[in-house]
């Protein structure tokens, strides 16, 4: 009995964890019609069923202070001023991480967050549809870089923020720079039962 309670542990752990990487990285993780589950690029011969990943822009890579520019300019073509939110990683802190948030009205927040996200599409940003929240969150890549931009309630509020009042909001920029094309990620296969 403890035999099988170990391997059905182990099959939802690894389930949920391929399940997270889907999500995260949908460009890395295909989940065949066998129950194959393929980490890393894409297999050689997809299924016929299988869906072709949105294909990123080729653009060099970006460094940390061109995607600063970017979320500037995309916080900018939303009407608002750059100045009044703060960054959420110091600069010079890490070149790999960058952000911005600012304290909103939640009226206004959804408009602005359509705003940022069309003027990240229009710079040539490559939406990434799965797993986002269009009324909460939506992400985008490019050049080794993966933005999100949200609306959090003060539930999930950053702890060296001020308090909100009811009807206020965050509205956040988070950039990170990943680079995954390097790393050889095996295939693997779940079978529960």
């Amino acid at each position: 009995m403890n035999a099988l309670l170990r391997r059905v542990w182990i099959g939802l752990a690894a389930t949920l964890i391929v399940s997270l990487a889907a999500v995260v990285l949908p460009d890395h993780v295909q989940i065949q019609d066998d129950g194959r589950i393929h980490l890393g690029a894409p297999a050689s011969t997809p299924s016929p069923s299988a869906v072709a990943p949105t294909p990123e822009s080729t653009s060099p890579p970006l460094t940390r202070d061109a995607v600063d520019e970017v979320i500037r300019t995309a916080v900018s073509a939303a009407g608002l001023d750059p100045e009044q939110g703060r960054p959420t990683v110091a600069v010079g802190a890490s070149m790999n991480r960058t952000g911005w948030v600012a304290v909103r009205e939640k009226a206004a927040a959804q408009s602005e967050m359509d705003t940022i996200c069309a003027d990240l599409e229009r710079q040539g940003w490559t939406p990434n549809p799965n797993g986002d929240r269009p009324d909460a969150s939506r992400s985008y890549k490019r050049g080794g870089w993966y933005l999100l931009v949200s609306t959090r309630g003060k539930t999930q509020a950053p702890s060296t923020t001020s308090a909100l009042t009811d009807s206020q909001t965050y509205l956040t920029l988070t950039g990170l720079q990943l680079d995954l094309s390097d790393i050889p990620l095996p295939e693997i296969t779940v079978r529960i039962g």
